[in-house]
């Protein structure tokens, strides 16, 4: 992402982490924790937490992993793939769903590696949360479904997944819609120091690369993540069951070693794998993005959410919109809005 990009979404953070009280976080011992016994076999659907409108998580076979996701909308329909991001999961869409399912959309909403029921097929795969590797799973699970080419969205890193997709699978992605725009990491500009101000606003990632911060999020996850939806969503009223909702999928066995993965990767003190190598040089590199996009805007995007810092990364059919009032979970906040850009983005 630019770093335009990066110093507003900080200043926002900084800004918003002095209106609330810091919780403190223990420490525990973080060990290995193997992968559950019980993974689902394929086809078998597995019920949804308590309280969900997701009837049933269905479990598919795709690349390394085993994925659980959730299906709405008629089986022959335009397909779309719904991305979640940290710490968020599949309910981030369960409003989205069902307008796009009522349109004739066939919605497809997985469970990110390391949340849910999605679980690594073997002990030995690494618990990598580096962008190209989620991008790899997209389309493996794409493969696996039989679905050629779709309409993908997402936010956070579900976002950013998206973009991957569209920026190297031109081919098999119909149309984009971003939340927050172009945030494709870069490793080398990643080095690059901001403003004390700024950097406060990624102190997470900070902690995260820290052994305290590892043990304090192993323990305190769900404290933790409450927390981040409080920061990056200051206007959204969610209740508790909402929350706890999401807060099942952070059962995940590897859920832990993922998130930290990703963020000490980022911040180049963690190394990925060699395999992703090429797709990640290809990232790198800012690719621009030919197939009809929408990206779009909120609070949480700060001076940025004009969205004229990476505006010429979409060369294709595409338009910019900016939600005021709402923060950083724009599917859940606004599933009106998100919805209505899946559609035209298809038309």
């Amino acid at each position: 992402m630019s770093e335009a990009i990066n110093n507003d979404r900080r200043r926002f953070f900084g800004t918003a982490i002095m209106t609330l009280a810091a919780a403190r976080f223990g420490a525990t011992r973080f060990s290995d924790m193997s992968i559950s016994t019980m993974t689902p076999e394929i086809g078998i659907a597995v019920t949804a937490p308590t309280g969900s409108s997701f009837d049933s998580i269905k479990q598919i076979d795709a690349g390394v992993l085993n994925v659980g996701y959730a299906e709405a909308g008629p089986a022959n329909g335009p397909p779309v793939i719904l991305l979640h991001g940290w710490p968020y999961d599949i309910h981030a869409f369960e409003e989205v769903a069902p307008i796009l399912a009522a349109k004739g959309y066939r919605v497809i909403i997985p469970y990110l590696r390391g949340y849910g029921t999605t679980r690594f097929l073997s002990d030995a795969t690494m618990r990598n949360g580096e962008q190209a590797a989620i991008a790899v799973d997209a389309i493996a699970l794409m493969d696996a479904l039989k679905i050629q080419k779709a309409i993908v969205g997402g936010f956070d890193w579900g976002s950013r997944t998206a973009g991957i997709m569209a920026a190297l699978w031109p081919e098999r992605i119909k149309g984009l819609v971003a939340v927050s725009g172009y945030i494709a990491v870069n490793l080398q500009a990643n080095l690059q120091p901001l403003p004390p101000r700024a950097e406060l606003g990624w102190w997470y990632q900070y902690y995260f690369a820290t052994e305290r911060g590892v043990l304090g999020y192993s323990k305190n996850t769900n404290e933790f993540n409450k927390l981040i939806w409080q920061l990056a969503s200051p206007k959204w009223k969610f209740d508790d069951a909402t929350f706890e909702r999401t807060a099942a999928s952070f059962n995940n066995p590897d859920h832990v070693k993922i998130v930290i993965h990703n963020y000490r990767w980022r911040l180049s003190i963690a190394e990925g794998e060699a395999k992703y190598s090429d797709l990640e040089q290809k990232i790198f590199a800012g690719p621009s993005i030919s197939v009809p996009s929408i990206t779009i805007s909120s609070d949480f995007d700060g001076a940025a959410a004009d969205g004229r810092a990476y505006a010429s990364k979409f060369t294709g059919k595409y338009d910019h919109r900016i939600l005021n009032g709402i923060g950083h979970n724009v599917p859940q906040e606004d599933p009106q809005a998100f919805a209505k850009a899946i559609v035209d983005v298809d038309g």
